[in-house]
């Protein structure tokens, strides 16, 4: 991915928010699940991804989206939307996104990967040899335009249906600007969430570690903590 102000692929990001179709792939997790009711609830059509179609099917159902909410493969999630988040576990996620790089090119993808361990000691950050989850996608999806946010989110606060708002800053990293104005956009629609660039996705595996950090503050404090940004 180059560093200048039209994508690697001149990706055609939808020009706004009306009428876009968003697909999360490894939506069937506690993350994908949470970011596609929310979503959903904003007005968007979603479609959850899987590699067990009926899997992601019955995780659609139990959210109780309605008619906006679907499941499926991921490579349908990957064809049939207009954006797409990667919510898949670490381990797969080099190979489930090159298997994917055809339906996904020239389209925004939004990696909020958090590459991590955990021991007796807690949670910690893996090494990634491209610097980020996000890099990496970028590396294996050339005709993308990849952007890095929601990382920071609380899946537990986005599935509470007693949560009306979400009370937190979504970090919004990428080298394509109309890509990032969108992502930022888009996680304004979810109530009480902000958008706030936060550089170049060369700057995303920070981003990436500090949710080892966030995890450490939850379990200490019982908490389901985020981030804010001040005088922004």
């Amino acid at each position: 991915m180059t560093a200048d102000a039209t994508g690697p692929a001149g990706a055609a990001a939808p020009s706004g928010l009306s009428g876009l179709v968003i697909g999360i792939l490894g939506g069937t997790g506690d993350q994908g699940r949470g970011l596609a009711r929310r979503l959903s609830m904003a007005g968007h059509r979603v479609i959850i991804g899987s590699r067990d179609a009926g899997r992601a099917k019955s995780a659609a159902a139990d959210i109780g989206g309605g008619p906006l909410l679907d499941g499926g493969l991921n490579h349908e999630a990957a064809a049939e939307a207009d954006i797409v988040i990667v919510a898949i576990p670490w381990d797969g996620h080099a190979d489930v996104l090159s298997e994917l790089a055809g339906p996904l090119a020239g389209k925004v993808v939004i990696d909020c990967v958090n590459p991590l361990g955990f021991d007796s000691r807690g949670a910690y950050s893996i090494g990634v040899p491209e610097g980020s989850a996000a890099e990496q996608a970028a590396s294996v999806l050339p005709g993308s335009t990849v952007v890095g946010a929601f990382h920071h989110v609380s899946a537990q606060l986005l599935l509470d249906p007693e949560v009306e708002t979400m009370d937190l800053d979504v970090l919004v990293l990428g080298d394509d600007r109309t890509a990032t104005d969108l992502v930022i956009a888009l996680a304004a629609e979810i109530p009480g969430m902000r958008g706030v660039y936060g550089g170049r996705l060369r700057n995303c595996g920070q981003v990436e570690a500090l949710t080892a950090n966030l995890v450490s503050i939850n379990r200490r404090y019982k908490a389901h903590a985020g981030i804010r940004i001040t005088d922004v």
